[in-house]
């Protein structure tokens, strides 16, 4: 199977453990992606913001030097799959914006016919395209024993998805129960993380950060798996200054959902970018699945056979806790007291 690939900024940089686990698990599973050459940002969500028209027409671009043997077009990042996608259907559906764009367009020699490229996202792939038969026939390391939260965020599965519930999606939660993994009822999968509201308003953005993670705790989650660069970022990153606002003890990994195929099919954690993220994922995954952390198995000729050592601290230290804050000494599940939503 070959498709074009829209990679986009932050797989470039903040997000490039997403990339790195992309093309590595699109590569096991057959998946040929093909990267757009000389693309460019499709702006986020400022460019609509501001100019709809000159919006359309950057991001109308991309769409246009896909290669003409390619029909369809991967977008891993859930703001980029939303513009393109989004841009190809206003293009369609507004023949007046479409001349338009293309005028924009022929200015560097280049035009689009709205409909010749079909925007995906790469769950769609794997989900419809691969299915479970195939999933299933690479995984060679289950997931057993982890429990994982699949966040959607707002982007992939509203308004234009077409491929799973806007309200109540399920895709990523069958892809990782195929991979073996405990799929926890995580009722605010497909909430809004803020996006770039810690830019505008950290109280309200801090909120909606820590309502997300508040849930992955009570419900006992191990990881918070997304789908978006900005998502993982925002949980990520920002844990710190939410655990200091609201004096909670957030301690939950947020990782890529492709770094955990890449896991389950048996690649080294390394290999799919773990490492890259703040709230160190390893130690957890390491516990759950009886992985020796990387030290170990380098002097793992001289360890008697049984846990290590290294993995009997670090499933201890990976223990999820219901003390209160004050007297609880950390633990991937913990948060302190916290308003409810």
């Amino acid at each position: 199977m070959k498709y074009a690939y829209y990679p986009g900024c932050s797989l470039e940089c903040s997000s490039a453990a997403y990339d790195v686990s992309v093309r590595a698990v699109a590569d096991l599973l057959g998946i040929r992606l093909v990267e757009i050459d000389d693309w460019n940002c499709c702006g986020a969500t400022e460019y609509f913001t501001q100019d709809e028209l000159v919006a359309c027409s950057v991001i109308a671009r991309n769409l246009a030097i896909v290669d003409p043997q390619l029909d369809q077009l991967v977008a891993p990042c859930a703001a980029c799959y939303l513009n393109l996608k989004k841009t190809d259907r206003l293009m369609a559906e507004h023949p007046e914006m479409n001349a338009k764009v293309n005028e924009a367009l022929g200015a560097g020699g280049l035009s689009y016919r709205p409909g010749r490229v079909r925007v995906r996202h790469l769950l769609d792939v794997m989900y419809t395209d691969l299915g479970e038969a195939a999933i299933r026939d690479k995984v060679v390391r289950p997931l057993v024993g982890l429990r994982v939260a699949p966040y959607y965020g707002c982007q992939i599965v509203r308004p234009l998805n077409g491929f799973d519930s806007p309200e109540y999606p399920t895709k990523l939660d069958e892809l990782l129960r195929w991979l073996g993994a405990e799929v926890v009822d995580y009722p605010v999968k497909a909430h809004c993380c803020g996006g770039h509201m810690t830019q505008i308003s950290e109280p309200q953005a801090f909120e909606l950060i820590r309502r997300l993670l508040q849930s992955a705790v009570e419900y006992e989650a191990d990881l918070i798996l997304c789908m978006c660069p900005m998502c993982q970022l925002n949980l990520d990153a920002y844990q710190g200054q939410v655990n200091g606002f609201f004096r909670t003890r957030f301690h939950v990994p947020i990782v890529f959902f492709t770094q955990m195929l890449g896991v389950a099919f048996g690649l080294d954690l390394a290999e799919v970018g773990f490492g890259k993220e703040l709230v160190a994922a390893a130690p957890v995954i390491q516990a759950r699945l009886g992985l020796a952390p990387a030290k170990a198995r380098a002097e793992e000729h001289r360890a008697p056979s049984g846990p290590s050592e290294i993995q009997r601290s670090e499933r201890n230290e990976t223990r999820p806790s219901s003390q209160p804050e004050e007297a609880t000494q950390g633990g991937s599940r913990f948060s302190g007291p916290a308003r409810r939503v």
